[in-house]
C-alpha cells in the first residue's frame, strides 16, 4: 500500500533536515566524502521535489543550499561524491513521490 503523498513529503523533508544537520560544514571537509555524498543526496531530494511541484512546501519547511554550492569542486573526489549523491537522491525521490496536482498544505 502506497503512503499518502503528504506523509511521504513530510518524511522526505525530515530526512533532508537531518542530513543537513549531519553534514553541516561539509564544504570545509573534503576528506569526508560521505558527508559530501549525503549533502548531495539531500539536495537531490530538494531539487526533485521542486521539479515535481513541491517547491513552496520545501522552501516553507527548510533553508536550502544554493544551486551552485559546490561550484569549482565538481571534479574533485568529494565533488563527484556530492554529484553522485544528488543523482541518487533525485532518482529515489522520483520513485516514491508523485507530481503535485495541487498544493498539499
Amino acid at each position: 500500500m502506497k503512503e499518502d503523498p503528504q506523509a511521504t513529503l513530510e518524511r522526505l523533508l525530515a530526512l533532508v533536515e537531518r542530513l543537513y544537520a549531519e553534514t553541516a560544514g561539509f564544504l570545509e571537509n573534503g576528506d569526508n566524502q560521505q558527508h559530501w555524498y549525503n549533502r548531495g543526496y539531500a539536495n537531490g531530494i530538494v531539487s526533485q521535489l521542486g521539479e515535481l511541484g513541491y517547491r513552496a512546501e520545501v522552501t516553507a519547511a527548510l533553508t536550502v543550499d544554493a544551486d551552485d554550492i559546490i561550484e569549482g569542486q565538481e571534479f574533485w573526489a568529494w565533488g563527484r561524491a556530492y554529484l553522485h549523491g544528488m543523482e541518487v537522491g533525485r532518482k529515489e525521490t522520483m520513485e516514491v513521490m508523485p507530481p503535485a496536482q495541487q498544493p498539499l498544505t
